[in-house]
């Protein structure tokens, strides 16, 4: 069953992930001890929190990242959203995401986790909530050009250095 995929593969990702910070560290531990008491914590329909499948997406060369103007946050964000119970593993839920928002087919995921953050959100649910995001590093091929999908007030790639003021987006050396 997917639900147990998702869980162990969140639980993998976060157990093997090297944050370099104190934060990341204790963020890691604290998701991590969400995970043990929250066996069905990679779904929407968990409403105390849930994990969230995110996707920084670059260019092919590095220079530019992918971010979407979301509506409900209103602000640049990276890409992606919910795991599905179609979804086998984090990974692959952050990937069909980015496709399914960003229109480009032929992404590249990394596999091991880029980062993780938490967010306080109502999302889809309507209610209050916690979305605990896992940041997956995916590459787009030559020439992407990104289609806007309903999900999105606006989509864009910015240079990794010259970021829209208000973004909230990790970007790791």
């Amino acid at each position: 069953m997917s639900v147990e995929s998702l869980h162990a593969s969140a639980t993998e990702l976060l157990t093997t992930w090297q944050p370099g910070s104190g934060p990341e560290t204790s963020l890691r531990e604290a998701i991590l001890a969400f995970l043990g008491s929250a066996p069905r914590g990679c779904l929407r329909e968990h409403v105390p929190g849930h994990i969230t499948a995110s996707a920084v997406v670059f260019s092919h060369d590095g220079r530019e990242v992918l971010l979407t103007l979301h509506p409900r946050v209103g602000r640049w964000i990276q890409l992606g959203g919910h795991c599905e119970e179609s979804d086998e593993t984090v990974a692959g839920a952050a990937l069909r995401e980015a496709t399914e928002e960003s229109g480009i087919d032929g992404l590249l995921i990394e596999p091991e986790l880029y980062a993780a953050q938490a967010h306080p959100i109502t999302c889809s649910l309507g209610v209050p909530t916690r979305h605990l995001d896992l940041l997956f590093r995916i590459t787009a091929p030559p020439g992407a050009v990104p289609v806007r999908s309903a999900e999105s007030t606006d989509l864009r790639w910015w240079p990794v250095a010259a970021l829209p003021p208000d973004a909230d987006v990790v970007l790791m050396p």
